[in-house]
C-alpha cells in the first residue's frame, strides 16, 4: 500500500541530466534545500493524461503558484533525460522542471516506484503531487490505488486551492480568429489589456465557417469563449467585459 511520507524529508538522489551535449548531475538538495518546491509525478512522458491534463495545467498555473511563494514546480517521471527533453520540445512547460528519474531511485525513495509491466512500461511511478520546504515534504495528494491511471487528487487546481485557498486562477480564453481580420487583432487587444492570455486560434478560409458555426452557432470571426462559456463577437465581448 502506497503511504505518505508527510514530515519526511525527500530521498538524497543524484540525477543525470542532458544539457545540449553535456551531463551534468542535479542533486536533491540543489532542488529542493531551502526552497518551497511543488513536485508532481507521473506514469510517462507522452502518455496520454501526462501530456493533455497533467503536465499543461501546471503549467498554466504556475504564475499563480510563483506569487503564492512557490520557487520552483518539478515534474518527475520514470523516463531517461532524452525522452524527457524531447517531451518537453512537445509541450508547453517553459515554468516547469521536468526532471528525469530513469533509475527510478527518487521514485523508489517516495515510496511510489510501482510495477506496470502489464503495459509494458515496466518500474514506474505512481501519479501523486507534493507540497515541499526546504526539503520536507509538508503534503502529498496520492492518487487512490485503483486499476488504471487514476487522476483525481494530484491535479494542479488540488495544489493550488491546498497552497493558496480561494486565489484567483487565471481565466482560460480562446479566440477563433481570421488571419488578417481587424476585429480579431482588437478582440485579442482587448482581452489583454484586461490581463486575460487568449489562445489564438486562426482559420483558414476553407474550414472557418464550418468551425465557427459548429462550436459557436456563429458565422462570423472573432468567437471568443472564456472558461468553457461562449463570448461571442468582439461586440459581445465588449459588453461581457464592461459587465464584469
Amino acid at each position: 500500500m502506497l503511504q505518505s511520507r508527510e514530515g519526511q524529508r525527500v530521498p538524497e538522489v543524484s540525477f543525470p541530466v542532458r544539457e545540449g551535449n553535456a551531463w551534468k548531475r542535479v542533486s536533491s538538495d540543489e532542488l529542493f534545500q531551502g526552497k518551497t518546491v511543488v513536485v508532481f509525478a507521473l506514469p510517462g512522458a507522452f502518455t496520454p493524461t501526462c501530456s493533455s491534463s497533467h503536465l499543461p495545467r501546471y503549467n498554466e498555473l504556475a504564475p499563480a503558484f510563483f506569487d503564492h511563494g512557490v520557487d520552483s514546480i518539478v515534474c518527475v517521471s520514470v523516463n531517461d533525460t532524452f525522452v524527457m527533453n524531447e517531451w518537453a520540445k512537445d509541450q508547453e512547460c517553459a515554468n516547469i522542471v521536468l526532471l528525469p528519474d530513469g533509475n527510478g531511485e527518487f521514485t523508489d525513495g517516495m515510496g511510489m516506484l510501482v510495477d506496470k509491466s502489464d503495459l509494458g512500461f515496466g518500474k514506474r511511478s505512481w501519479r501523486y503531487s507534493m507540497l515541499v520546504r526546504d526539503g520536507v515534504v509538508e503534503k502529498m495528494f496520492i492518487e487512490p490505488e485503483k486499476e488504471g491511471d487514476p487522476f483525481e487528487v494530484s491535479d494542479a487546481d488540488t495544489m493550488l486551492d491546498y497552497l493558496a485557498p480561494g486565489v484567483r486562477k487565471p481565466a482560460q480564453v480562446v479566440v477563433f480568429s481570421k488571419p488578417g481580420c481587424p476585429f480579431c487583432a482588437e478582440a485579442k487587444a482587448l482581452l489583454a489589456s484586461r490581463g486575460y492570455d487568449p489562445v489564438d486560434i486562426p482559420l483558414g478560409n476553407k474550414v472557418r465557417g464550418r468551425v465557427i458555426g459548429a462550436v459557436s452557432g456563429g458565422s462570423t470571426a472573432p468567437q471568443v469563449f472564456i472558461n468553457g462559456a461562449l463570448v461571442g463577437g468582439l461586440d459581445d465581448l465588449k459588453r461581457h467585459l464592461a459587465a464584469a
